[in-house]
């Protein structure tokens, strides 16, 4: 067991508090449970550490969740402090507790730094969280911002910055529309991807993004002729044929292969964590 300092020296609360840092993860879940369902102020602090440090995934939702049990008033303050942290678990966290409380005067606490944070988690993160608190003048700005970071990270990175754009509407598509002629392949593709998000939300992202390649690789007049073609049923006419090899790898880069599969990407992203 890993021992935990709390300000409260009750013993109630001293081994709640080292439940917390209990070796079993269902022992610090349930720590955590039984925190959320009566909370003491005292063990806010721990409560916080704690966030900082969980590897479980399980047991740090539920940390979060204790957290929103308690009064915003004392809460919000310390969580406030916690997105200056060093430790990017910490920040990963307290933005997470934010989207969960849903206090939208913390828009302002979303700075351009958490949007384009070093790790990928905070920034994912801070994406999602921003979208929910954007006050509705405001959406265009962070779309603005959001579009930047197109072509970042690999697919699940690039599939939460898509939902978090998909997720501000019709205001993207400006934005989206510049970002898909940018002459980097990989911001261009993502940017169209997202287009195709927008107007379907359907679209599994794997597809979305393997269209988007094969319209950069075409061009779109020559995509759109071979779409028909193949709609039609009829064999390709050589000025549509597909171009060499050589010619998508200029364009696009030699395809690597992932593991990844766009069910398996959905579920995860449509856990709320």
């Amino acid at each position: 067991m890993v021992l935990i300092n709390t300000t409260s020296g009750t013993p109630l609360n001293t081994r709640v508090a080292n439940a917390l840092g209990a070796k079993d993860s269902s022992v610090r879940l349930q720590a955590a449970l039984a925190v959320g369902s009566n909370p003491d102020p005292g063990l806010l602090e721990t409560l916080l550490e704690r966030c900082a440090v969980e590897p479980d995934f399980f047991a740090r939702d539920m940390l979060s969740w204790a957290l929103t049990r308690f009064s915003p008033r004392i809460t919000l303050p310390r969580i406030r402090q916690e997105l200056d942290s060093e430790r990017a678990q910490a920040r990963s966290q307290a933005l997470h507790t934010l989207g969960k409380i849903g206090d939208k005067g913390a828009w302002a606490w979303i700075t351009r730094d958490m949007l384009r944070d070093a790790d990928d988690e905070v920034a994912r993160t801070a994406w999602r969280v921003a979208v929910a608190l954007v006050p509705e003048g405001e959406k265009k700005a962070l779309a603005d911002e959001l579009v930047v970071q197109l072509g970042r990270g690999d697919r699940s990175v690039q599939l939460s910055l898509s939902r978090a754009l998909v997720d501000l509407g019709d205001v993207i598509e400006p934005a989206l529309e510049k970002a898909a002629a940018n002459p980097d392949p990989a911001v261009a593709a993502h940017a169209r991807a997202t287009e195709l998000l927008l107007r379907d939300p359907e679209t599994g992202f794997n597809a979305a993004i393997d269209e988007a390649r094969r319209v950069i690789a075409l061009g779109p007049e020559r995509a759109a002729a071979a779409a028909a073609a193949a709609a039609a049923g009829v064999a390709e006419p050589s000025e549509v044929a597909e171009p060499s090899k050589a010619a998508c790898v200029a364009a696009i880069g030699e395809p690597t292969e992932t593991t990844e599969s766009t069910g398996a990407v959905d579920a995860v992203e449509a856990v709320d964590c």
